[in-house]
């Protein structure tokens, strides 16, 4: 077995704990929504049988001399807009969830992801570049809508909340501005480093990204419910 092919199996292996534990989170969820962990489980489950294809030799094709790992767009073509909605939806806890700012968010990401896939395929450095850029872009507009308008739908909702989601959303963008730098110094960018780097670096990140940033996610939500619950139980009646 080669590197590359161990590190996805890792990665696969690491996948199935952390829909385990979010399963089994799951089962007590302490006030938090059971969608939430519906989500935070089926990301690991769809990204882990999409690095399984790539352990087994599947999901690639030689594109002008460079592998492309295609598997990697369909497991984030599904899994980053999730996220995105899991993001959102911490955001927006204890209001009315804006639809529109969700779904732009969503579909914006889903152009990153696309773009991305058909650099990837391109023949040209020039029309990979561009479509890297158009990515680049969109990406933008992302972490524009994450830190601006989402950021400020938080405020107003308890220190609790807002301070939960600024640490989500410092974890969260830090993951998310290493995938198109890693895309860029791999094989498919300026080839600074090797396939084998590039294969390691994309399994360490999703997993980073993905588990660790539901597992952040589920546990602050549910530790926010804990805190209100004893706040409301231990705050002084008014007997009249």
């Amino acid at each position: 077995m080669d590197l590359q092919a161990l590190f996805h199996w890792i990665y696969v292996i690491a996948m199935a704990i952390g829909a385990l534990y979010f399963i089994s989170l799951g089962t007590n969820p302490r006030g938090v929504p059971k969608y939430e962990y519906l989500i935070a489980t089926f990301i690991p489950i769809w990204s882990g049988l999409a690095y399984m294809a790539m352990a087994l030799g599947q999901g690639k094709v030689e594109v002008a001399g460079q592998i492309t790992h295609y598997a990697r767009y369909i497991d984030w073509i599904v899994t980053t807009p999730l996220l995105l909605l899991s993001l959102s939806s911490t955001a927006m806890y204890f209001v009315a969830k804006d639809w529109t700012l969700i779904a732009s968010l969503m579909g914006t990401q889903a152009i990153v992801v696309v773009s991305g896939l058909i650099a990837d395929l391109s023949t040209s450095d020039e029309a990979r570049f561009l479509w890297y850029t158009c990515g680049v872009v969109a990406f933008l507009v992302v972490l524009w809508g994450i830190w601006v308008p989402l950021r400020t739908k938080t405020r107003g909702q308890g220190v609790e909340l807002s301070g939960l989601y600024d640490r989500l959303l410092t974890y969260f963008t830090v993951l998310w501005i290493s995938y198109p730098i890693a895309w860029l110094i791999g094989p498919s960018g300026l080839g600074w480093v090797n396939q084998t780097i590039e294969t390691l670096l994309f399994c360490v990140l999703p997993f980073f990204s993905k588990v660790g940033f539901s597992y952040l996610d589920l546990n602050g939500l549910r530790r926010l419910n804990s805190v209100r619950v004893r706040a409301t139980t231990t705050s002084p009646k008014i007997l009249y």
